[in-house]
């Protein structure tokens, strides 16, 4: 039974509405899945202690984040295919990100180009792989320039794509166009159907310009079989060089990484698994976030990313030494079941629990928070 927490109701009108290949690609890990379990698992290690007598009639969640101001410690993490879930797609999350003051990263492989997502006026920020053609990551990076996105998230943990076994069952990525048991099954799903249809939600519209091949699925593995493989130390400083804006470097799991990445003149990491979607088995998120915040004694910001579901699990992970907390399937499901007003409630829901949770433990806003850091936890 899926663990799906404060977003329980979202993720089942979402499989409910979903085609298979969409909702296995949503939902889905790497190999056995085990670190997609562990990144909830390790969550239910910790408990929060509460405090009474304290004057909890106020509690702000206001944060600064990779040099931003944000209402919420919230940041919808970048999430490939998101236009295919719901006709909304990645701008009608961006009007969501935007209503409550948080940051949203623009996948790569996002159906809505960078440029439409941010006229929103979203706090976005551009999500970038260092391709084999380096002009394509150029290219990208101007892009991001010149429709005002300032900020760019380096995405570290992809020298290559395990095997996914719902994503390999269904063909997804694999095949340059839909098998006729693939269009059956979306024909199952009539609703859906007409709201792609309607979008005309065809192509990967951020990417399209950079591959020859047509339709979703054909673009996606073209695009992906160019993200280097050699990617090392030498292009962070390359990509550190063509960028001035904020840099911030996502899948880093390893204290001596993220020390080597402040060195570098980056502006933030994002603690990341990659949602399971990568190696397994591997630690949770949560489980190396205390050492990497130790390593970097405040240097950076740092955002987790993986296994959120709870208020409590948000509060957790900001006293173990995070900044802000991302969130990606969440937001998916959320976008699936209700478009815009969907990522709204989901959002809205979670900063409610956080406010209990705070309220509970005696903590009234973030500063305090962080300064009774690991104090306020018992681990189990």
């Amino acid at each position: 039974m899926s663990d799906d927490g404060a977003f329980s109701s979202f993720s089942t009108t979402a499989r409910r509405r979903l085609p298979a290949l969409f909702a296995d690609y949503l939902d889905g890990g790497a190999h056995g899945e085990r670190t997609m379990a562990r990144n909830r698992k390790t969550f239910k290690r910790w408990g929060i202690v509460p405090r009474g007598l304290r004057d909890v009639s106020s509690i702000n969640l206001s944060t600064q984040c990779f040099g931003k101001p944000w209402d919420l410690p919230l940041f919808l993490a970048p999430l490939g295919f998101a236009g295919m879930l719901h006709a909304d797609g990645e701008t009608g999350a961006a009007r969501a990100a935007l209503a409550r003051n948080i940051g949203m990263g623009i996948s790569t492989f996002s159906i809505a180009p960078m440029e439409t997502v941010a006229a929103t006026g979203a706090r976005t920020m551009a999500q970038i792989y260092v391709m084999r053609d380096r002009s394509i990551t150029l290219d990208m990076l101007e892009r991001a320039r010149s429709c005002g996105i300032s900020d760019i998230i380096l995405t570290i943990d992809t020298a290559i794509t395990p095997v996914r076994e719902r994503d390999a069952r269904n063909g997804f990525r694999h095949l340059s166009r839909p098998t006729i048991r693939q269009l059956a099954g979306l024909m199952k799903h009539p609703r859906w159907l007409a709201g792609m249809h309607h979008r005309h939600m065809h192509k990967i519209g951020n990417i399209e310009r950079y591959t020859a091949s047509r339709g979703v699925m054909a673009q996606a593995r073209d695009i992906a079989s160019q993200i280097d493989p050699s990617l090392s130390w030498d292009d962070l400083a390359w990509l550190r060089a063509h960028w001035k804006g904020t840099l911030v470097v996502k899948g880093v799991m390893h204290p001596d990484d993220a020390y080597q990445i402040a060195e570098a003149c980056a502006d933030g990491i994002i603690v990341s698994n990659h949602g399971g979607r990568q190696m397994d088995p591997a630690p949770s998120a949560l489980d190396v976030l205390p050492a990497i915040a130790d390593r970097l004694a405040g240097r950076l910001d740092i955002v987790i990313d993986g296994g959120i579901r709870r208020g409590s699990d948000v509060v957790t992970a900001l006293l173990l030494g995070a900044t802000a907390v991302s969130i990606g399937r969440p937001w998916g499901w959320a976008l699936t079941a209700g478009g815009t007003d969907g990522v709204g409630a989901a959002l809205d829901t979670l900063a409610q629990e956080i406010r209990d949770v705070m309220a509970l433990a005696g903590l009234c806003d973030m500063k305090e928070l962080h300064t009774t850091g690991k104090r306020a936890l018992w681990q189990f």
